[in-house]
């Protein structure tokens, strides 16, 4: 090898190639340029004016044997009618409600914090189901609202206060001669444990009064019935020390003019089927507030709807005010667990047998404390035996009317 083999770069002993150069007519890469340039464009204008969604995704084709689908509605299969797809309900669409927030409200009876979503139209509480429709619900006693289904008293004159009655003619008849008290457990649907046990603990002949609030109130109040209990629908109203005692969204208040409380009711209505009235959750203000209360027990009485008076207001007008209207109405006499201890429990229960053999009816009200259940369950056990009959609230109304 010579010194010249070794200053010479690789490659430069071998004999080259001769490039072969092309060479077009300029008219022809002029043509040339012109079509790739109308391509392009339409390529372009392809991308950006067409409406598929799914433009770029895979695809597959399947075979489809007409012979095995299903039926399809002749009106479905007519020339020019196509079928159209299921709006979005409001369970698929509320969660994701970007005008929603998250506020705690502290339940009135029990003191427990809750987080509820507002905001967006319809509050509910976190992570909840949409309000679900209840078997042996009367489809005319149904009407559409903007927040869904919500009671009203049928063409024929059927209300929900006789529909969903609970009991039998043979104990109303029986409560006309001999003295009667109804119990009503207020407070449900917010805790799932305390609330079963009401249901499951307590005679058939306790009324359960349910807040709209609660991961899913339908389903505990489907389960309330089904052991034949009558339900009420409590609605959260205006307490005096609003806002600082608040008894939840959509709290029906004295501020309000009538048609955004009515609006407010509405939304409470639509939260599940079945109950024969309502009562009032918390409101001290409220019920004292003529011109707020009105329009509200009108109408609960255009839907076929009673109405009970908790008796926690001294002030309260509502029975003044029902009495203009064409409304089932009661007013607790006793408070059974304003001193939630079982001895002070078993002394209302006293007072209110006696004030049963007074005037021949008695209503009492209690919350879903577990010293409650246990000592109201035990003092049902022997009533009866001392002269004295145990019924639902719708009982207890009628004979307080024919009285």
């Amino acid at each position: 090898m010579s010194v010249d083999d070794l200053s010479t770069p690789l490659g430069q002993d071998k004999p080259r190639k001769r490039k072969l150069a092309l060479r077009m007519p300029i008219s022809a890469m002029q043509a040339l340029a012109a079509v790739l340039g109308l391509f392009l464009a339409g390529f372009a204008g392809f991308a950006l004016l067409n409406d598929n969604p799914f433009g770029g995704e895979p695809m597959v084709r399947v075979a489809i044997d007409p012979s095995k689908l299903p039926a399809v509605d002749d009106a479905m299969t007519k020339p020019g009618s196509m079928a159209k797809a299921p709006e979005p309900t409001k369970a698929m669409t509320k969660a994701d409600d970007p005008g929603r927030k998250t506020i705690t409200i502290i339940d009135g009876t029990s003191g427990e914090r809750r987080d509820v979503q507002i905001g967006g139209g319809e509050p509910v509480e976190a992570g909840s189901a949409a309000p679900v429709r209840l078997a042996g619900i009367d489809p005319k006693l149904l009407e559409n609202s903007r927040y869904g289904m919500i009671p009203i008293a049928a063409a024929d004159g059927l209300r929900p206060f006789k529909a969903y009655a609970a009991g039998s003619d043979l104990d109303r008849a029986r409560a006309a001669k001999i003295p009667s008290i109804a119990i009503v457990v207020t407070g449900l649907g917010v805790g799932a444990a305390k609330t079963a046990d009401a249901i499951m603990k307590l005679p058939g002949a306790v009324t359960l009064a349910f807040t709209p609030y609660g991961s899913d109130p339908g389903k505990l109040v489907e389960r309330a019935r089904a052991q034949r209990h009558e339900v009420l629908l409590q609605i959260p109203m205006e307490p005096f020390d609003y806002p600082d005692n608040d008894p939840g969204p959509q709290t029906l208040l004295t501020t309000l003019n009538g048609e955004q409380n009515l609006d407010r009711l509405h939304w409470h209505l639509s939260r599940f089927q079945g109950y024969v009235g309502l009562a009032n959750f918390m409101g001290a203000r409220f019920v004292a507030t003529d011109a707020a209360l009105q329009p509200i027990l009108r109408e609960a009485a255009k839907r076929g709807l009673a109405f009970l008076d908790d008796g926690s207001s001294p002030r309260s007008v509502a029975a003044a005010v029902a009495g203009t209207q064409a409304l089932p109405f009661s007013k607790a006499d006793v408070s059974i667990d304003a001193v939630p201890t079982a001895a002070e429990i078993d002394r209302a229960l006293t007072k209110l047998e006696g004030i049963a053999r007074e005037r021949g009816s008695a209503i009492g009200v209690a919350s879903a404390l577990p010293v409650s259940i246990d000592r109201i369950g035990a003092w049902t056990k022997a009533l009866e035996s001392r002269g004295i009959l145990l019924v639902p609230l719708t009982t207890a109304m009628q004979k307080t009317k024919s009285g």
